[in-house]
Order: structure tokens, then sequence, then C-alpha cells
């Protein structure tokens, strides 16, 4: 990611977050539109689940700068999350719900410019993520 980037990912979340509780609402809403098998995996109290996410995502965005503060903790969620079921796909399934729930949040101003950063934040995030869950089928992919 390059600093416009960072600081376009940062500026609009910022905007988003203003929406409190609504981002995750929104966010869960769309996953589970894009795969309602999901739906199973989330046993525990949404709302309490949607404060982790938005933490995570206040510690990812305000350290886009800062990938040896993400990459670490990244790796520690994501071999975490093997033991609720999250397989490599479901990464897909996160970033689209992910951009639909930021199209929602900020409207117009939610540009191909502001998209195409998201995109970058959280190729960078998924990319981490995937390599420290699922590191023998990287190994396989790259043979």
């Amino acid at each position: 990611m390059n600093r416009r980037e960072i600081k376009i990912v940062q500026e609009t979340f910022g905007k988003a977050a203003t929406l409190g509780d609504k981002v995750p609402e929104i966010f869960y809403q769309e996953l589970f539109a894009i795969d309602p098998t999901l739906k199973k995996m989330f046993r525990g109290n949404m709302k309490s689940q949607g404060r982790k996410l938005l933490t995570a995502l206040t510690m990812v965005v305000n350290n886009l700068e800062h990938t040896d503060v993400i990459v670490p903790a990244a790796e520690k969620l994501a071999v975490k999350h093997i033991d609720y079921g999250v397989t490599e796909r479901h990464y897909t399934f996160v970033g689209n719900a992910l951009l639909r729930t930021l199209k929602k949040g900020l409207g117009d101003e939610f540009t191909p410019e502001v998209r195409n950063a998201w995109i970058s934040a959280y190729q960078l995030l998924a990319d981490v993520m995937r390599a420290a869950a699922y590191p023998k089928q990287r190994l396989a992919d790259n043979a």
C-alpha cells in the first residue's frame, strides 16, 4: 500500500466508524447474504462479535503504516479462525462484505479510488492471514 491509499482508508474508516454499531450490523447482513451457511459459525452474541470486528478493524486501519504490529496479530487471529471452520474461500466473502458495507456506509463518498484503497488494505491483511492459516496450501500453490 502506498501513503495515499493508507490515508484514504484511514479517513474513510473514520467516517464509517461514526455509524457505530450499524457498521458490524451491515457487515454481517452482507456476509450472510453472500453465504448464508456462515451464520452457523457465529454462535455467540452478535453485538459482542460486532465490537470485536470493529476493534480488529480499528487496529488494522490505525497501523497500516506499521505492518510489524498488524502481521503478528493477524497471523494469530487467522490460526484461531481455523477452529471456527474458516476456510480460504471465506476471506473472499469477508472482503466482498466489507466493500459492500463501506459502499452502504459511505454512499457517494465510496468512489473508485476509495474502493481500490480498501481492496489494497484488505488484500494485505487477507494474504497475511491466509499464509498463516494455510501454509501448506501456499507452498503447494507456489510449487
